[in-house]
């Protein structure tokens, strides 16, 4: 039985740690999948739990350089305990609380009478730690609000903050720096004591003591940068560590020579080079990680719909306790305007609720008693209570959470090529570097000018933005998909969905309401038609066939009068005979009829029309003669024409598969507009016919909504599952639609091609980038007269290529529906 689970990885700067991190783990025997996302930082890890276990695997990347800890969705609690007497209390209480399953750790303080626990809300409730507590025999109070962490969100600000710092050390130490051994080139006077005509020494000197702050702050390329190319996997630190410390040392000898009487060396110390370098890298890395804040926001939208509390019924007091220590089953009171905190069913009350956060869908939902709703939804304006049926985890948003996370974490196919390059960019690049330096040497250019070569071409190189190019907008899109109610499982969904040709619908449910209703009332002789629906529902309120079930909901909607009936009899295959008022009642088709020697001939042209609409007509007789016909049918839904045609507009075929027989089936097909009609399929053969469609080589989307879909859904090349359908369909889907609108098969399917195309701009401006800038950092130009690249040139745009691929991610942001 294979596992999956999702690791935090730090450390990483670029598409070579991804490479790196994902070969050194893959080779563990029992891994079948790893996944690493250099831009939530984030691996995603399948494996089989008999042959590997969590510390081989945190290992694998601790020895291939970076710091791992498992999950992102850690929580801290502060439990105050009643009871403890002594030291020996909180042991017992900490012991117990440890034994439990994904606990990470836990403090009990004596003096403070607290236990701070730091546990993974997937794997453990609180209530289970509260037990635990219970167990050993003390008594835990409500948990102090405030105290739970969002680990992720810290971790994230943490990093945006210490970067921002660093940038402004390595900014006011920098611009002296700059000012000093530039300053004099161009006219700006120097004072006397640093005056590189007057006191050479003191000039080389004052640069030295000013590049220390700034390597200070950008230890870390040297320590990763450094670690990294002794390992002989060298990554973008490695690049800019020893393209900075060639400056640096050059510098470090220029000043001994200084020292020594060699004033030659004044003009050539390249302090500021090393100084303005950093500064501009950890000023792109800021900026960067600002972005790259933003292309989560989906996921904080989502993670902030729940509230912190709720109100609950206990003993017959309402009682407010943090949503965390709601149970199944606990009845929970919703006031106007309220978020709902978690899944339930409503037993009293009636309400509108919001639900457009996780559906996209606007206009709220009318609520009675026995319907479903939604934690993270929003109460509009009823009191209601509800039963708690989904709570922690189990509960729709926060599969849905974890359904995002994953499809964030994960990676599209079309970023293998990435991967493969990244994987020998950086050797290369330094095999560049160092040629390029020694040809231009030996060329007579002189040992300034290969060395101003040699980090030029270092520093420009960025296998950040390659890196970046396809998780970022995957990011951005599975998130966008997520703020409209489409739910895309995973990078290579995202990827296929932009190929598809042909999309089958499943018709009862998807492309129908999938209930039938009353569509025509046709009566005879002095009958009215509210006499035979009448009659008609009161003979059916015995039945349970959905036709029968669809006259009782009409002459309800049209407020009619039951009658008592006398005698009940189904017949199967035919209809219901029964007795109403002393009257004998026939209803059903024609072989009813027939068999009961009603005259139906002077009819039989109606019944053959509305059959042929796509409508189940039956005869309704009483005392032996025809008074009326009843057509039901299962009406479409007002989106399905609508999407046919947006589909056609994009090049797609669009199929129809139903177990239907072929008359109705094809009546809805014209209706509709569908280009092929699979009738009279049974449940078990749609795979099939998926499969048929793909042998012609067609990318096929197939969207159901029912258990009998999930074989098609999981044959298909994307399976499309609408919320209405049931957690098979949608455990067998590559796209979850959170609402019954088939429009979102379009949105998906645009949004699929917008990200692609955002994906393909990404990676060709980084492949660009590097094509171009690693020449002209190597003197190609200057071979023809042109300028030699400055290495704080060739800095800053190393610093923003990463930066620029973030952003133009981000445009997807603006992505807008298109009917």
């Amino acid at each position: 039985m294979m596992r999956e689970k999702i690791f935090t990885v730090k450390g990483m700067t670029c598409a070579s740690c991804v490479n790196r991190i994902e070969k050194k783990v893959s080779k563990i025997d029992g891994i079948e999948k790893v996944s690493v996302n250099l831009a939530t930082e984030k691996m995603l890890v399948s494996f089989n739990p008999e042959k590997v276990d969590d510390e081989k695997i945190k290992n694998a990347v601790k020895d291939a350089g970076y710091d791992i800890e498992e999950g992102s969705d850690l929580k801290t609690v502060s439990i105050p305990i009643k009871g403890m007497t002594c030291s020996s209390c909180a042991n017992a209480i900490s012991k117990n609380i440890g034994k439990l399953d994904g606990i990470k750790s836990a403090n009990v303080n004596f003096a403070s009478e607290k236990a701070v626990v730091t546990y993974d809300p997937s794997k453990v409730r609180l209530s289970e730690i509260k037990k635990a507590i219970t167990d050993a025999g003390y008594k835990p109070l409500d948990i102090e609000k405030g105290d739970s962490v969002d680990y992720e969100k810290k971790r994230r600000d943490k990093e945006i903050k210490t970067l921002k710092l660093k940038v402004i050390i390595s900014a006011i130490f920098s611009i002296p720096l700059l000012y000093i051994s530039m300053g004099h080139l161009i006219g700006l006077n120097l004072p006397d004591f640093i005056n590189p005509q007057k006191h050479p020494f003191n000039f080389a000197l004052a640069q030295a003591l000013l590049v220390i702050p700034i390597i200070i702050a950008g230890y870390k390329f040297y320590t990763i940068g450094f670690k990294n190319l002794f390992k002989l996997s060298p990554n973008m630190d490695s690049l800019i560590a020893i393209g900075t410390s060639s400056a640096i040392v050059y510098g470090l000898y220029g000043v001994i020579a200084i020292f020594f009487g060699n004033t030659k060396y004044v003009n050539d110390l390249y302090f500021e080079t090393a100084g303005v370098i950093i500064t501009l890298i950890l000023l792109g890395k800021y900026l960067e990680s600002v972005s790259k804040g933003k292309t989560s926001e989906a996921i904080k939208k989502l993670m902030g719909l729940q509230p912190k509390t709720a109100l609950i019924l206990k003993d017959g007091k309402e009682m407010e306790i943090p949503v965390d220590e709601v149970e199944v089953g606990d009845i929970v009171i919703v006031k106007p305007g309220e978020k709902i905190p978690v899944d339930g069913v409503i037993i009293d009350g009636y309400t509108s609720v919001d639900e457009s956060m996780l559906t996209g869908e606007s206009i709220p939902v009318e609520k009675r008693v026995g319907d479903k709703v939604i934690g993270g939804s929003i109460n509009k304006n009823g009191n209601i209570k509800f039963k708690a049926t989904k709570v922690g985890k189990d509960t729709a948003l926060a599969q849905i959470i974890k359904l995002v996370e994953e499809a964030q974490g994960s990676k599209a196919p079309i970023a293998k090529l990435a991967d493969i390059i990244s994987g020998y960019f950086v050797p290369v690049v330094i095999a560049i570097a160092i040629l390029s330096a020694v040809a231009w040497y030996f060329a007579g250019a002189g040992g300034i000018f290969a060395l101003t070569i040699f980090i030029s071409v270092l520093v420009i190189a960025c296998p950040c933005a390659l890196g970046l190019a396809t998780p970022t907008a995957i990011m951005v899109g599975t998130g966008k998909g997520a703020e409209n109610g489409i739910l895309i499982k995973s990078g290579e969904a995202l990827e296929t969905a932009h190929k598809i040709d042909t999309v089958v619908f499943d018709k009862t449910g998807t492309i129908t309401e999938g209930k039938p209703k009353v569509t025509d009332v046709v009566v005879f002789d002095n009958f009215t038609k509210n006499d035979l629906l009448s009659l008609a529902a009161s003979a059916e309120k015995g039945s349970e066939h959905p036709l029968g079930d669809a006259i009782v909901r009409a002459a309800e909607e049209r407020g009619l009068e039951f009658k008592k009936v006398d005698k009940f009899l189904a017949i199967p295959g035919f209809g219901i005979e029964v007795h109403i008022d002393n009257k004998q009642i026939y209803l059903g088709n024609i072989e009813l009829m027939r068999e009961k020697g009603v005259d139906i001939t002077s009819q039989m042209n109606l019944f053959e029309k509305l059959a042929k609409e796509g409508k189940t007509p039956m005869f309704v007789a009483v005392d032996g003669k025809l008074k009326g016909i009843i057509a039901v049918a299962d009406t479409v839904k007002p989106s399905s024409v609508k999407a046919v045609e947006k589909l056609h507009e994009m090049g797609i075929k669009v199929a129809m598969i139903t177990g239907d027989n072929k008359r109705t089936a094809e009546a809805i097909a014209k209706e509709v507009g569908i280009d092929i009609v699979l009738a009279e399929v049974l449940p078990q053969d749609k795979a099939n016919e998926v499969k048929k469609l793909q042998e012609r080589g067609h990318v096929v989307a197939m969207v159901g909504d029912g258990i009998n879909d999930a074989p098609a859904l999981a044959q298909a090349d994307i399976g499309i599952a609408i919320g209405s359908g049931t957690d098979v369909a949608m455990e067998s889907a590559d796209i979850v639609l959170m609402k019954s609108d088939l429009l979102d098969v379009v949105t998906a399917i645009q949004l699929s091609k917008a990200t692609i195309r955002n994906i393909k701009q990404n990676l060709f401006w980084a492949f660009a980038y590097n094509t171009l800038g690693i020449p002209i950092a190597a003197g190609v130009l200057h071979i023809f007269g042109g300028p030699l690249l400055s290495p704080m040139i060739a800095a800053a745009a190393m610093a923003f290529s990463s930066v620029s691929v973030v952003t133009n991610a981000l445009r997807l942001k603006k992505f807008k529906i298109e009917h």
